[in-house]
């Protein structure tokens, strides 16, 4: 059975970790499966939003522990992960922010260690009520957080809440973790993926560069003080308002109609 399973309805590409039976570990198979599975929306055009979930119990439970091995001669088992890490885990966040579609992930069911950095990992964040966030790195293994986890963290939810994650070994519920603002929302555990695709399907009707353009915006807000924001934001409003979009807009809005937006460009 495939690592990671491909849906395509309406649009919108549902990609599903298919590890159950181990709760869906970040093994390195399902890694490469998932990036092969970017390479086929980045290069699908009929694509135009992605809903990200987990098979059985659980989202992704991080790194499979019991699949580790002794690494190479002359290799220290840092090295070896730092190595996978650097050639496929890191380019697998990396490849998914760059999507050219938004992203939803649905976290189904528990998202421990680098679970986690995957599901902040997308645009829209969903969790079942059932779900839990778990950061174990640094209370049970003595790491760090990684795939992500020390730069969405901080930014979603502040410095305190996240040294709080990482150090206290507790688990975030769902409803705390919208609370906080971790996550969009928190549902009913039957009324996840429904909700995960009626939301990817509102995206999918977006301009065909919108989330890039609001991924770019927030992360350039993020190392700009206030007027060299307002300075970029001008700047982008200076190109946007010359395309077919923005006259698109305009339209719908003077005739009292929803704007219909066309698809990503071949």
């Amino acid at each position: 059975m495939p690592a990671v399973l491909w849906d395509l309805e309406n649009s919108v590409a549902t990609l599903t970790l298919n590890l159950p039976h181990k709760l869906n570990p970040i093994a390195l198979d399902l890694q490469h499966e998932l990036r092969e599975a970017f390479a086929r929306v980045r290069e699908d055009r009929s694509v135009r939003a992605v809903v990200l979930t987990g098979a059985g119990k659980a989202f992704c439970v991080g790194a499979d522990l019991s699949a580790m091995r002794p690494p190479d001669a002359g290799e220290t088992l840092g090295d070896q992960t730092a190595k996978w890490m650097q050639s496929v885990s890191n380019p697998l966040i990396e490849e998914m922010r760059a999507l050219p579609v938004p992203v939803v992930c649905a976290v189904n069911g528990a998202a421990a260690g680098a679970g986690v950095g995957l599901a902040l990992a997308g645009d829209v964040t969903l969790a079942a009520k059932s779900a839990y966030f778990y950061l174990s790195f640094l209370p049970k293994l003595g790491i760090v957080p990684d795939l992500g986890c020390t730069w969405f963290i901080p930014r979603l939810v502040g410095p305190a809440r996240a040294m709080g994650m990482s150090l206290l070994d507790e688990r975030l519920t769902a409803e705390r973790a919208a609370q906080w603002g971790l996550i969009w929302a928190c549902v009913e555990d039957h009324l996840l993926l429904l909700e995960a695709r009626q939301i990817a399907e509102r995206l999918a009707r977006l301009p065909a560069h919108a989330v890039l353009e609001a991924r770019t915006a927030f992360e350039a807000s993020a190392r700009h003080t206030l007027p060299e924001q307002l300075h970029y934001e001008s700047e982008r409003q200076r190109e946007l308002l010359n395309r077919p979009e923005f006259g698109e807009g305009v339209s719908a809005f003077l005739q009292k109609r929803a704007p219909v937006f066309a698809g990503r460009k071949s």
